[in-house]
């Protein structure tokens, strides 16, 4: 099904259809992505209880959708933002990329939901059928009418040298379709309709330094909606659904965007991602290699989920649960709880529900009981605090009088010698690595201290107030606050400060786990 054309002739571009194509392309460095990928592509896609009834199936796909500009823009333009909830008829990426040869190449693909309906006939007993919400055949099955989505992906593969002379296209929409499967015993039929999509997206490059590249990949729905008033669910068929980009090539390598190396950081900061947000793909570095020096990587994963850099699937999966937000133990638990009934009604909604309640229900209990879930890191999070001068013993927190003498609004910490307390202006650094994802929003933003905390275990946070949020002062009046460390802040010059830094309470003492087993809690490195 090629469907697409490069420029010059250089590239090589194909639509393929899922499972189909992946066992025609050799296993390489994008199917190592393959998991984290899929689960981008099919977050919300059905969300438990996999039912057609249930209400929030009937608001589905809500990430990563591309629609025709005119539906879109109908009232107004669009607002560019990395949000990949918010829909868009466009999604870019701008990233930073390191050459290592001359004859490097850049390797582009491009992922999405096509939808189609699904729609039940019945025979009418006179050669004809007539459209049925659902319909109960002779062998006991129901079959129900749906919208359900096919996977779709393209791919462009460039050398540098003709990115800079110019942009590769590559057309990325897929073709209108019908397919018509008969039911047993002529019960009559179910008919599958899809909508063309006419959508291309564009690859360049751009020097910024020697051997330092920008690439912006930027993908358009071209197309045009049948009605520029219609609902939003009937817009979706005309649309691009989960669409996320992989990216990868020959003689290249990827920086950073979350923890840039310091001599790119500036760079960085010119990328405008906007409905997406890349990061470094494939398996994490080992333990320190990357360290102070910044993170780089020979994949990136363009998604319209924030996600950190080297996403992956918790090896305890045994499996796709169309909701990467959940904890398998969680949904796996609510979905044996099913009634027949309900379950009965799921696996008619969806042919993909089908086989996660099959899964659920031939789950062996080994299995089961590693679901529970696993702390990878035990290394303890020590966070090195301003320094201070040396002050008395002070009473453990649980301690009669270890309070005596805190006070959050009177408080103050030591940032980079400034004592910071309440009513100092500061500008917001969040770290790099760890860093709350609502938290980067705020990078850069002034700030106003509203109070200084000292947690039980030590450790010191500033509440504060963002200062051009138009909330800023209902939010403390209400105590609604921003949290953030002393290190993840820069005192402003010329701002009013308090008195002395207060010291830090003594830490809290924790038993330790013996070395050979592992501690068990909520489970980490997922999407």
């Amino acid at each position: 099904m090629a469907h697409g054309v490069g420029v010059a002739g250089a590239a090589r571009a194909a639509v393929t259809d899922g499972a189909d194509a992946r066992r025609e392309r050799p296993v390489d460095a994008f199917e190592q992505l393959g998991a984290v990928a899929d689960a981008v592509l099919y977050e919300g896609y059905l969300l438990y209880p996999y039912r057609r009834s249930s209400p929030k199936n009937r608001v589905r796909w809500q990430f990563g959708v591309l629609l025709p500009r005119d539906w879109v823009e109908r009232d107004c333009p669009v607002t560019p933002g990395i949000s990949g909830s918010a829909d868009s008829w466009y999604q870019q990426t701008e990233c930073l990329l390191r050459v290592r040869r001359d004859d490097a190449a850049v390797r582009v693909r491009v992922r999405y939901l096509q939808m189609q309906d699904k729609q039940v006939e019945a025979a009418d007993g006179e050669g004809g059928h007539r459209p049925v919400g659902s319909l109960r055949t002779a062998d006991g099955v129901t079959h129900l009418s749906f919208e359900e989505a096919v996977p779709r992906e393209s791919e462009l593969v460039l050398p540098l040298r003709e990115l800079l002379r110019g942009a590769g296209r590559v057309t990325v929409g897929a073709p209108a379709g019908t397919d018509h499967e008969v039911l047993p015993s002529g019960a009559g039929r179910t008919v599958r309709r899809r909508r063309e999509l006419r959508a291309v997206t564009s690859v360049v490059a751009e020097p910024l330094t020697p051997g330092l590249y920008r690439l912006r990949v930027r993908t358009e729905n071209h197309g045009e909606a049948q009605d520029v008033l219609a609902p939003r669910g009937e817009a979706l068929r005309d649309a691009l659904i989960a669409t996320h980009t992989l990216v990868g090539g020959d003689g290249v390598e990827f920086v950073s965007l979350i923890d840039p190396p310091a001599a790119h950081a500036e760079h960085v900061r010119g990328c405008r991602n906007e409905f997406t947000f890349p990061v470094l793909g494939g398996a994490p570095p080992q333990s320190g290699a990357a360290g102070a020096q910044g993170a780089t990587g020979a994949l990136m994963l363009s998604a319209p989920i924030i996600l950190p850099d080297h996403p992956q699937v918790a090896p305890e999966s045994p499996g796709d649960l169309h909701d990467a937000a959940e904890i398998d133990e969680i949904l796996t638990l609510r979905t044996m709880l099913l009634t027949d009934e309900e379950k009965a009604e799921a696996r008619a909604t969806d042919a993909r529900a089908a086989r996660i309640l099959d899964r659920v229900d031939t789950m062996p209990p080994e299995v089961f009981a590693r679901l529970h879930g696993t702390i990878r890191s035990l290394a303890p999070a020590e966070v090195p605090m301003p320094a201070r001068a040396p002050v008395p013993e002070r009473p453990a927190w649980w301690q009669e009088g270890g309070d005596d003498g805190l006070s959050p609004t009177g408080d103050t910490v030591l940032v980079g010698g400034t004592p910071v307390g309440r009513g100092t202006r500061v500008t917001l650094r969040p770290r790099a690595r760890g860093a709350d994802a609502q938290d980067m929003f705020l990078d850069g933003r002034t700030a106003r201290v509203a109070a200084v905390f000292h947690d039980v275990d030590g450790s010191v946070h500033l509440a504060v107030t963002v200062d051009d949020d138009p909330a800023a002062e209902l939010h403390g009046w209400y105590g609604r606050f921003h949290y953030f460390r002393p290190d993840e802040v820069e005192a402003l010059a010329g701002t009013d400060t308090a008195g002395p830094a207060h010291p830090a309470r003594p830490r809290a003492p924790r038993p330790a786990r013996p070395a050979d087993r592992p501690e068990e809690g909520r489970p980490d490195g997922r999407p």
